[in-house]
């Protein structure tokens, strides 16, 4: 007897349906075919387990599986369920007509006792499974919840293999997971562990922190330790536009296939904070993998992404960040595939100035010998901090400063202002796509929205004489400018969006980290 269930592989951040087809014939034996991995090849063993737990026995006769399409690799322990579905149907223990299991995407990792385990990628499959016009949806109960924000599909979350037989047989009926994805989007838009106000002092670095946050510049934040970089770059997500409903199912997305959602989790809707070591190689940075993966600028997209210690990680592990910072995706290929994963995140990256950490500290002195300041600089190669619109000198508070200073301003109030400026870029791009913020802008745009008057052309001719600024600072410091001009809802840039714009690409300078002795 043939039977057909159907399950599902996800490849990126997509799915494609997999017909399981089962055929009980005579012989003797198991074969599983369909371009297996060793877990997919692994779930007999499991299979046959639960099968004696929910008191079904295996027939004596032989058993053909294969896994369509016959090309793709069939990977991780999602397909027991579907394969056990099958294999009782061909045995008869399951009476359904073979039309009814053919409605439903089944997926489920068993266990030896029958029960079902939660599984990567349910958002995907959700998603196909509705685009295909399956009727339902049948995972673990601990993917319900997630699987069930997608609309116009019957999602079933199940305990064990025998809640599973009772549906199909008709003697026992399963509960349909219903969430209102729009109310859960909503209940949890402004749900932050960190504000800014817990911040004091740091008045500057948090005035640049919102010109960041506003335009979608990258930063890099300079000062000892001690001065509260990290706490800084953590709220940062807090004053960040809230994210929209198909930029929450993105990011959802790309989390479920790398199995980092909750179970009490069903939607993202707030944008994420990864903060990877400093020990992490390429590949867990960008994706990869004999399997692939979404790595950590794809899990940060949408979001922030935040390197502390940045001399600190291996020159080839940053160096693999230059292309998607620039076309904010990233490409895996392998012989078999290409993978796009989506990487539009924002950096946010801390370094101490120096090894000992104490140069240009107002009252440590810094042990380290000339020349150390520069080269522990250069551990950052050029065409990176190319990358990096905003360079933040911060400096430590002093102890009369740290008690004495009152609450900062709040997240919430720092982010209205970021919302209105982002909302003047929204109309100012609605007309090029894939440009959303000042800090996207092309050569283009950039030569048409940032243009200088004659004051401002003096000032900027002096300032890349008088301070030795590099060429490459020169769109950055006009993209800048342009945020801040924004921010004040201002048509064009003047002299004072600018001045201040230059006053943030300190390590352009040429006698920065210079020592003199």
């Amino acid at each position: 007897m043939l039977v057909k269930t159907f399950g599902s592989a996800t490849v990126g951040v997509n799915a494609v349906i997999v017909t399981v087809e089962v055929n009980v014939c005579e012989g003797m034996g198991l074969s599983l075919v369909g371009l297996p991995d060793n877990a997919v090849k692994e779930s007999t063993e499991r299979i046959f387990s639960a099968f004696e737990q929910v008191g079904c026995k295996m027939s004596s006769k032989k058993t053909i599986i294969n896994l369509a399409p016959a090309d793709l690799r069939k990977e991780g322990s999602a397909y027991d369920l579907p394969i056990a579905i099958g294999m009782l149907a061909g045995m008869n223990h399951i009476s359904v007509h073979p039309s009814e299991l053919e409605k439903y995407v089944i997926m489920g990792e068993l266990g030896l006792d029958g029960s079902l385990r939660p599984i990567k990628g349910v958002l995907p499959i959700a998603i196909e499974a509705r685009k295909q016009e399956y009727k339902g949806l049948i995972v673990p109960a601990a993917n319900a919840r997630e699987a069930a924000i997608v609309n116009k599909l019957e999602v079933y979350g199940v305990h064990n293999l025998r809640e599973v037989i009772d549906f199909f047989n008709g003697v026992g009926t399963l509960d349909q997971t219903i969430v209102d994805t729009r109310a859960e989007f909503a209940n949890n838009l402004n749900h932050y562990d960190f504000d800014f106000a817990d911040v004091k002092g740091q008045i500057g670095a948090k005035r640049a922190l919102e010109i960041a946050a506003a335009g979608g510049h990258n930063v890099i934040m300079i000062g000892p330790p001690g001065s509260g970089k990290t706490m800084l770059a953590k709220r940062m997500p807090s004053i960040l536009p809230p994210l929209t409903l198909e930029e929450a199912l993105e990011t959802t997305r790309i989390h479920s296939v790398a199995g980092k959602m909750r179970q009490e989790d069903s939607l993202l809707a707030v944008r994420p904070f990864r903060a990877p070591h400093h020990t992490i190689s390429d590949v867990a940075l960008v994706g990869g993998g004999t399997n692939p993966l979404p790595g950590e600028i794809s899990l940060a997209h949408n979001g922030v992404l935040f390197l502390d210690e940045l001399p600190e990680f291996k020159r080839q592990v940053l160096e693999v960040m230059r292309q998607p910072l620039e076309e904010r995706r990233v490409t895996i290929a392998r012989a078999r595939m290409t993978i796009d994963y989506p990487a539009s995140f924002m950096l946010i990256a801390a370094m101490n100035p120096c090894p000992c950490g104490y140069y240009n500290h107002p009252k440590v002195a810094c042990t380290c010998p000339p020349g150390t300041v520069k080269k522990y600089l250069n551990k950052v190669s050029g065409p990176l901090l190319d990358r990096i619109d905003i360079h933040l000198e911060v400096a430590p508070l002093t102890n009369e400063q740290l008690m004495t200073a009152s609450p900062g301003e709040s997240s919430a109030a720092i982010r209205e202002r970021v919302i209105a400026a982002r909302a003047i870029q929204t109309a100012r791009f609605a007309g090029h796509p894939g440009v959303y913020c000042n800090a996207q802008m092309g050569s283009k745009l950039f030569q048409r929205y940032c243009v200088l008057n004659a004051q401002c052309k003096q000032m900027m001719s002096l300032a890349m004489d008088r301070l030795g600024l590099s060429a490459r600072a020169y769109d950055r410091i006009l993209k800048v400018a342009r945020t801040i001009a924004d921010l004040e809802g201002a048509p064009d840039i003047n002299h004072e969006h600018l001045a201040e714009a230059i006053t943030y690409r300190s390590l352009d300078r040429d006698n920065w980290g210079t020592v003199y002795i």
